[in-house]
């Protein structure tokens, strides 16, 4: 199977497995990371995701093999393809409401790179990484590209990884905040299984709503960022995570949420 779910407690762990291509992303993978993250954003019994790669890479991008650029087109064949493709899978690691954490080994490129960075949390091993390698291929960057990366490190930034196509290491990447935290290889699951175990426990409803907010928030006006934070707590303050976590607060106690 080119995806692999398991779950462990309340999570998912999500492996693309085609190694022999460094995880390249076909059009199948693609649709079944979508429909899986889907059902995890909708499955109570999970309560956070990890995404990683099998092998010695996270993603090489999309696979561009089987005569991608062949053929011809009609005018809006490739902008539809794009829309409906690369843009759908950053969209659902963005919009799934439960958080995702990222647990890039080795090579994260192109389309690779960008679905690890639409991950709420990037855990990084020593040898991971991370290419913006469409200049090298004489294309413009897609996935969320050109989105994602301005927000996090930029605009200047953005564009010498992106005009230079450079690799760029674990270490510089969490240096340019690229990348929560980076670890030897061999801990790289470890590490991702306690934060998502951590995450797991926390207030599901609460983290969806924070984690929407957060990624609203960067194109926002302050005045409506205000008002969805509202609304956001008037929301939040009608699930049983809420009660509980004041009812902690008061009876001196720690608070045991149940992700509803």
């Amino acid at each position: 199977m080119d995806l692999l779910t398991r779950h462990t407690g309340q999570v998912a762990f999500l492996t693309l497995n085609r190694p022999e291509a460094l995880n390249a992303l076909t059009a199948d993978l693609r649709e079944q990371l979508i429909r899986t993250l889907a059902d995890a954003s909708a499955d109570p019994a999970v309560r956070a995701v990890v995404l990683t790669g099998a092998g010695r890479g996270f993603c090489a991008g999309a696979d561009l093999r089987g005569g991608a650029a062949a053929g011809e087109r009609v005018a809006g064949d490739v902008a539809r393809m794009i829309r409906l493709g690369a843009q759908r899978l950053v969209a659902a690691v963005l919009d799934c409401e439960k958080p995702v954490i990222a647990a890039v080994n080795g090579t994260a490129a192109g389309l690779g790179a960008h679905l690890a960075l639409a991950c709420d949390l990037v855990l990084a091993a020593e040898s991971a990484r991370f290419i913006e390698v469409f200049v090298r291929r004489g294309l413009v960057p897609d996935g969320g590209g050109a989105y994602l990366l301005p927000r996090l490190v930029g605009p200047q930034r953005a564009k010498e990884l992106m005009f230079f196509g450079d690799a760029l290491g674990a270490a510089d990447a969490e240096r340019l905040g690229l990348v929560n935290r980076v670890v030897p290889d061999g801990e790289l699951e470890k590490t991702a299984g306690e934060w998502a175990a951590r995450l797991a426990t926390g207030p599901t409803r609460a983290l969806a709503l924070t984690k929407h907010l957060v990624n609203a928030s960067l194109d926002s006006d302050r005045a409506t960022a205000f008002t969805a934070e509202a609304t956001a707590q008037e929301i939040n303050m009608t699930t049983e995570d809420a009660r509980e976590g004041l009812t902690g607060f008061l009876e001196r106690r720690a608070a045991e949420f149940r992700g509803r």
